[in-house]
């Protein structure tokens, strides 16, 4: 069982999948249209330099995907990160901080601590800065100005851009391409049509495809396929999520997550893709009594918590359980009187692993401070 919120973001995913009404399908249509052109126009402002690209003395590296969310980008992120330290670099995160309150550039974490909350922050950058300590991670708008807070202020020698496919003011020497494996490019129209950001010839920019989570081998196969009808040139390489300890958000306590298995718990999460956790649920064995689809970036509220504990009740469930970046984004309100867990994932390569480091390795041999270590 699905619970679905009514929220326009929600309903719109569900009609990507189920599109029952020509007339509303016809009027997504028009306005995919419009943005198309409207992205067309940007790329021109680019080329004939209206719109500059600024380039900062370190290494850039974005990380970013062609879909509306969901595709792994934050695990890729902290993967990123931790191989670019083993390759002797001084990374620093740099995001825009969707869903944030404030506005401009702010530094979450410097080398010492964190320095901001959720909602200064934004709940992947935080999430990020918890998970990566002594790790600088700069929240801005403009990435070219955050990447420069980054350097000149907390000694970055290499920059990863979460969520930069698509972010053309700061040059870039290596661009990931995440894609989801259970469904790569929804129903591969573009937005509001469909969940791509853009059309897929927007593939060839990409230097490494990083496929998550596929179901299987003729899933990679596809994903390839569709890559080399424009891109010849990346490798195509794959992931998947590997489970933490599950935390029990009342008493602190961590388990293995096998422990959870055959356990009635309601799930819920606020994700682009939310079908992805419920397929990781399913397979330790968690028993759904039924799963609450939110927004991407959902802020939760004191009601969203009492709702989720009566429907939680009402199930028969021994408890909710969520994802680390939902996790971030309740936490500071009262809990519920049910048991919540939590279930940290990282990202783990499946395939490609030296291609992987030789794409990271050739980024930093780019730039003379790429390797520079203090």
């Amino acid at each position: 069982m699905t619970t679905p919120r009514r929220a326009p973001e929600v309903l719109l995913r569900r009609y990507w999948d189920d599109p029952d009404t020509p007339l509303v399908t016809a009027g997504l249509s028009a306005l995919s249209v419009g943005y198309r052109g409207a992205l067309r126009v940007r790329d021109l402002a680019y080329r004939w330099r209206l719109l500059r690209t600024g380039r900062l003395p370190a290494v850039v590296v974005s990380v970013g995907n062609l879909t509306l969310g969901g595709s792994g980008k934050t695990p890729t992120v902290e993967l990123t990160v931790r191989t670019l330290q083993e390759l002797g670099a001084h990374p620093a995160v740099v995001s825009r901080g969707y869903g944030r309150s404030t506005r401009g550039v702010r530094v979450v974490a410097d080398r010492e601590a964190v320095r901001a909350a959720a909602r200064v922050a934004g709940d992947e950058p935080l999430l990020l800065a918890e998970r990566l300590p002594g790790v600088p991670v700069v929240v801005g708008e403009n990435r070219y100005e955050a990447g420069r807070v980054a350097i000149e202020q907390h000694g970055a020698t290499a920059l990863v851009l979460d969520d930069g496919f698509q972010h053309r003011t700061l040059a870039k020497d290596l661009e990931i391409l995440v894609v989801q494996g259970r469904a790569p490019w929804g129903n591969a129209r573009v937005f509001p049509r469909g969940m791509l950001r853009e059309p897929l010839s927007a593939l060839r920019r990409a230097h490494l495809v990083l496929v998550t989570n596929p179901p299987d081998a003729a899933q990679v196969a596809a994903v390839t396929e569709t890559v080399r009808r424009y891109n010849s040139r990346a490798p195509v390489l794959t992931a998947r999520y590997s489970l933490e300890d599950a935390l029990e958000t009342q008493s602190g306590r961590r388990v293995p997550v096998g422990e959870l298995a055959g356990r009635r718990l309601l799930a819920f999460a606020g994700l682009g893709s939310p079908l992805g956790f419920a397929d990781t649920l399913d397979s330790i064995g968690i028993r759904r009594v039924g799963f609450v689809e939110l927004p991407d970036h959902h802020w939760f509220t004191a009601r969203d918590v009492q709702e989720l504990t009566r429907d939680g009740r009402a199930s028969g469930a021994q408890g909710l359980v969520t994802t680390e970046k939902d996790w971030v984004r309740i936490r500071d309100l009262a809990p519920s009187t049910l048991p919540l867990w939590v279930l940290p994932v990282r990202l783990a390569l499946e395939s490609g692993r030296d291609l992987w480091q030789q794409a990271l390795a050739a980024a930093l041999a780019t730039h003379p401070l790429g390797r520079s270590v203090s």
